[in-house]
């Protein structure tokens, strides 16, 4: 089979045994869709329907298409293994020559061979044998999920207009995607997410600097982001609202990619990528703050049946919601921000004036959280010593929604620091800085003083004091509550047996702990944010915990697991954590890794066992997958956090603050090339 393309040039697929070929276009069947005639005789699943039901006229009788598929009719006998073959090369075979004999097997031994030496290389050497495979997996499935993704919105809704059908994403008809796209879960979920993507970028960065560079890139293109600033959420309702976590994973990645550039970053990557950030934070700025209170809204905000209602959908006591998770957000958005634009400021003065903007953002939406006073509605609840959204009545009354869940805990994420050398080598940025605290000193009274120094001098920028930090820290690391055998959980075990109630006009809103499936039709009901484990929250929770330990040091101590009598360093709780995550993939005392829970074909069978599945979240009391079980997108960051875990000391940490982790990823990526 031949295919050609103007920018890839011809490639030719031989297949072993030369069978039948099935040829079809990836046209719309409007006939089953929409009851209306097709445009073209051969559809997108035509294939489908030959094989299934021996339609023969489904396909492409002339050879012909933008599809094709090799029809292999094998029997497999019980206990018996069939090996098919198949070559997609630009170099062209004579009729004489054959491209599966021989130079086949060599080319397929030579690639696996440069893959074990590529893998060998990025992974450090201390870990075990088991360890070492899970981060391998990990890392090839990250490399693994690319697509390529064509979307013409206008086309799209012109197209169904025309059919009659009902239509979403009306507003986004600049959208024009036609890119390779990093997908969440390239079999189950074959399309983008821009919340997850940032998380991608952060693992990929590893294994692939200038790929990570260039979907962060992708998204901020003109055919992406709305003209009004909006990133776009997923296919299905691009003007849904995802966690403001872009900013995150530009700085990341820049700060990796730099020191793998010996020192000189990529600052024309962080400059493109700033610009076009400043549109989404002041979109957030006008269209998510209605009040002008620094209190976000937001929606579901990723963390779909999360809340007492659909935080996306009208609310049944008219009012609005205003979220500790969308306030604390915008927070964590403020400080890279803040921190994009000192990197900046390096080499280009004018962006200490950005820097400044971005502070005084922060420390007003850190402010709202917890006003001075002795208030009721405000999110942080003084009784509880936790963060709850806030239920405000039409008429300005407030009343918290206690339920202790992850929107709790995302305040603490909001944790940066600014090391001492960066102040004070940036002169204005430091005047002005030291004049903003002082005229906000009421401001900041309830979150962390950002003019103490900690250790080496290190200034701060937290939500959380001291006491708050305590506080909070006292019930996730509590396992009758947050704290999981396998990481920190969604919802609080609290809830098993106290559930949370709202009733309003005689209808009761209840939320639940439920660590496995959700019970919930809440966003389509395939997942669940009331229980289970999800790993790019416990990356933000570990990377908060290492940034505040290089601020307090070893003189801050807590207990965990709350209750136990042990005590640990802050740098010592983040490994905890990341032990019992880590856990999840690998075998227990019985043999058993907790990911197959039940599932005995993927415990005991050989032919299984050893494949590891990085699935969508896990449950919040035994570990095993649940949802898509291909998500080596956001899942697959436990390859970064092991990879952290094994290199990188509290020492490190002390000394040089998150850049002893920048090096740690940046010497990884160097080895394997």
């Amino acid at each position: 089979m031949r295919a050609t393309h103007p920018e890839l040039g011809e490639y030719r697929l031989y297949c072993e045994g030369n069978p039948p070929l099935l040829f079809t276009e990836t046209e719309t069947n409007h006939e089953r869709l929409f009851g209306k005639p097709n445009t073209s005789d051969h559809v997108k699943d035509g294939i489908n329907d030959y094989v299934v039901t021996r339609r023969e006229n489904a396909v492409n009788g002339d050879k012909v298409g933008s599809k094709v598929s090799a029809d292999y009719d094998v029997a497999v006998a019980p206990g018996e293994t069939r090996t098919v073959r198949l070559r997609l090369t630009q170099k062209r075979f004579e009729p004489h020559e054959s491209a599966i004999d021989g130079d086949f097997d060599r080319a397929f031994k030579a690639r696996k061979s440069e893959a074990d030496e590529f893998y060998e290389e990025l992974f450090p050497r201390s870990l075990g044998e088991e360890e070492t495979a899970v981060m391998r997996q990990a890392a090839a499935g990250l490399l693994w999920t690319k697509q390529y993704y064509e979307y013409d919105v206008k086309a799209w809704l012109t197209e169904h207009a025309q059919q009659g059908a009902s239509t979403r994403n009306g507003a986004w008809t600049h959208m024009l995607n036609h890119d390779i796209i990093h997908m969440p879960d390239k079999w189950e979920y074959p399309w983008y997410a821009t919340w997850d993507l940032a998380f991608h970028a952060v693992a990929l960065v590893v294994v692939d600097e200038e790929f990570a560079k260039q979907q962060l890139l992708l998204f901020l293109e003109d055919r992406y982001l709305h003209p009004n600033g909006q990133l776009p959420a997923y296919e299905w309702d691009f003007g849904d609202v995802n966690p403001p976590v872009h900013a995150f994973a530009v700085f990341t990645v820049h700060a990796i990619d730099k020191q793998r550039r010996g020192g000189k970053g990529d600052v024309d990557f962080l400059k493109r990528a700033f610009n076009k950030l400043l549109f989404n934070f002041n979109w957030w700025v006008n269209k998510k703050d209605p009040a002008g209170k620094n209190v976000y809204e937001g929606g579901f905000l990723g963390l779909d049946n999360i809340g007492v209602f659909d935080r996306s959908s009208a609310l049944p006591t008219g009012g609005s919601l205003e979220q500790s998770d969308g306030t604390a957000w915008m927070a964590f958005f403020a400080q890279y921000m803040l921190l994009i634009a000192i990197e900046l400021a390096q080499s280009d003065s004018t962006y200490e004036d950005l820097a400044l903007k971005f502070m005084n953002h922060f420390i007003h939406i850190a402010g709202a959280m917890d006003r001075v006073g002795d208030r009721h509605d405000d999110m942080w609840d003084e009784a509880d010593g936790f963060f709850y959204d806030v239920l405000r009545f039409p008429d300005g009354n407030g009343t918290r929604l206690k339920v202790r869940s992850l929107v709790g805990l995302l305040p603490m994420c909001a944790a940066s620091v600014i090391d001492a050398d960066v102040v004070e080598g940036l002169h204005k940025f430091k005047e002005r800085y030291d004049s903003l605290v002082r005229k906000e000193a009421e401001v900041i009274q309830n979150i962390a003083c950002p003019e103490t120094p900690g250790v080496r001098g290190r200034r701060l920028l937290a939500v959380l004091d001291e006491a708050k930090l305590r506080r909070v820290l006292a019930k996730m690391l509590d396992e009758n509550e947050f704290l999981g055998p396998f990481g920190i959980r969604s919802l609080s075990r609290y809830h098993a047996d106290n559930p949370y109630t709202f009733n309003w006009n005689g209808q009761d809103y209840r939320v639940s702990y439920l660590p496995g499936e959700s019970d919930s039709p809440m966003f389509g009901g395939n997942s669940n944010w009331r229980g289970p484990v999800w790993l790019p929250i416990n990356l933000l929770i570990m990377r908060a915990l290492a940034i505040l330990y290089t601020y307090y040091g070893d003189e801050f101590e807590v207990e965990c697991p709350t209750g136990s009598g042990r005590a640990m360093t802050l740098f010592e709780v983040q490994e905890e954590i990341g032990r019992r995550l880590v856990n999840i993939f690998l075998r227990d005392k019985s043999g058993r890794r907790p990911v197959y829970g039940d599932a005995e074909k993927f415990q005991s069978d050989p032919h299984w066992s050893e494949h590891i599945l990085f699935y969508e979240y896990f449950h919040g009391d035994n570990g095993s997958g649940i949802g898509a079980s291909h998500q080596t997108g956001w899942t697959g960051i436990i390859a970064t956090m092991m990879l952290l875990m094994a290199t990188v000391t509290s020492q490190d940490l002390l000394n040089k603050g998150l850049g002893a982790a920048v090096d740690a990823l940046a010497d990884a990526g160097d080895q394997a090339r």
